[in-house]
């Protein structure tokens, strides 16, 4: 982590390999504060660590919305709270349920299209099977 206290707007572009505009999105959402010098966002520390954790939860599924919240909770206290790793918990645990969900979806797609392919294979067979014997 960098030792550096505030950070610009395509510095941390960068380092997240994200679109300036996705930060300003993140900003305009309220999860992010940075300080303002004239026309220059001056993103601190605490916004570099948020920013990480916005990604990290996007990757994870995580909507703003529960992101928003958790930082919420983390913010009523210096060092986070039982309220905030019970809240953690229930969105990794929905989180995990939808997945499964999904893994489900995703087993019946694979049968259907497996049976679709079968059935288009042997449409397939009989169609050159009577082309050949017309040809005979």
């Amino acid at each position: 982590m960098s030792d550096k206290k505030h950070f610009s707007i395509s510095e941390l572009a960068r380092e997240f390999d994200v679109t300036t505009r996705s930060i300003r999105f993140y900003e305009d959402e309220g999860l992010l504060h940075p300080a303002r010098q004239g026309q220059t966002r001056l993103f601190s520390s605490k916004d570099r660590a948020r920013l990480k954790l916005i990604l990290r939860g996007k990757r994870m599924g995580f909507s703003l919305a529960e992101t928003r919240e958790l930082f919420e909770l983390w913010d009523e206290t210096l060092t986070g709270t039982e309220k905030q790793l019970l809240k953690t918990l229930e969105v990794v645990e929905r989180r995990r349920a939808q997945l499964a969900q999904q893994k489900n979806d995703i087993a019946m797609m694979e049968m259907e299209l497996d049976a679709h392919e079968s059935r288009c294979q042997e449409a397939l067979q009989d169609i050159r099977h009577r082309q050949q014997k017309a040809m005979t």
